[in-house]
């Protein structure tokens, strides 16, 4: 995908890891507001023994936004006074993430606007192995995430790393997908669909949760495709192929079939392969955030 022109006067980027970055307020929320205190996921996991432990401890849910983590809130010391422009300069994983999320921040501030809505831009906060978020710790083991409480997108960029080499989602939509479900977590805080779902959770047992969580999450999914959508003339032959691929290395069938030869409907968080590459290819073929809607009938 062509994507080259982030602005850094117009995102905001800082670094999280430990030692480094801005300050973070204390107080409670569990990551995304809904899951466990372990963690949550964008579509994978990245290391196999935290697919193992999230497995055999309470299902892949755990894992994070596409695959990210919260864990007890705490704060990070001062910030740093490390620019935007350096920040996502650092190497080629800084650079294309800052250009998703650019890209991700116009095109939902364009749908904000037109729908009518108030729109507030999230955060970008890189880390490197071990960092601090306002839900608590941040950790390459989690994935990337999307933190509630302080509308930020947290990502350790070799998880991009992972994608490619551990998982076989190569190219850079791949990559871009990552961003837009985390930016799509952020524009359900945004419209209070989170805070929803986490009443689901609070109210119901294990079994309702996690089919409350799925449903979040391939909304996630679709969203990411409405940005694509929106953004068609910059895809290249094979950014469909690519995002499918990772979209379905990651459903939670695939990756505990992977890392505990079974497979446990109750547990799922995120949605199988099949459930996550359908959402995604909804949100494409249609760019209408209105038909991201999981939340009614079957998935």
């Amino acid at each position: 995908m062509r994507l080259d022109d982030f602005d850094p006067n117009d995102i905001d980027v800082g670094d999280a890891s430990r030692g480094g970055g801005r300050g973070f307020g204390g107080g409670g929320g569990l990551l995304l507001g809904l899951l466990p205190m372990i963690g949550s996921r964008f579509g994978c996991g990245g290391i196999v023994v935290a697919l193992i432990l999230v497995a055999v401890f309470g299902g892949l849910g755990n894992l994070g936004g596409f695959v990210g983590g919260g864990g007890q809130v705490g704060q990070t010391p001062a910030g740093t006074a490390r620019t935007a422009t350096a920040l996502c300069s650092a190497d080629a994983g800084h650079k294309a993430a800052c250009n998703a999320f650019a890209s991700a921040q116009d095109t939902w501030a364009a749908i904000f606007a037109k729908n009518g809505q108030q729109f507030e831009k999230p955060g970008l906060r890189f880390f490197n192995g071990n960092g601090q978020s306002g839900c608590g710790a941040a950790q390459s083991a989690m994935g990337p995430f999307y933190c509630p409480t302080d509308h930020d997108i947290y990502l350790d960029t070799s998880f991009f790393d992972e994608l490619a080499n551990r998982f076989g989602a190569k190219g850079d939509f791949a990559q871009d997908y990552v961003i837009a479900h985390e930016f799509g977590h952020h524009i359900q805080n945004l419209l209070g669909t989170s805070d929803q779902v986490a009443q689901v959770q609070r109210s119901s047992g294990e079994t309702a949760g996690n089919a409350a969580s799925v449903r979040l999450e391939l909304q996630a999914d679709c969203y990411a495709g409405v940005w694509a959508a929106q953004n068609r003339d910059r895809m290249d032959p094979g950014d469909l192929e690519e995002g499918l691929t990772a979209a379905h290395a990651i459903g939670d069938d695939t990756l505990q079939q992977e890392a505990t030869g079974r497979v446990v409907p109750d547990s799922f968080t995120h949605g199988t392969s099949a459930e996550r590459m359908h959402w995604l290819r909804q949100g494409l073929q249609t760019g209408d955030p209105a038909q991201c809607d999981t939340f009614s009938g079957a998935i």
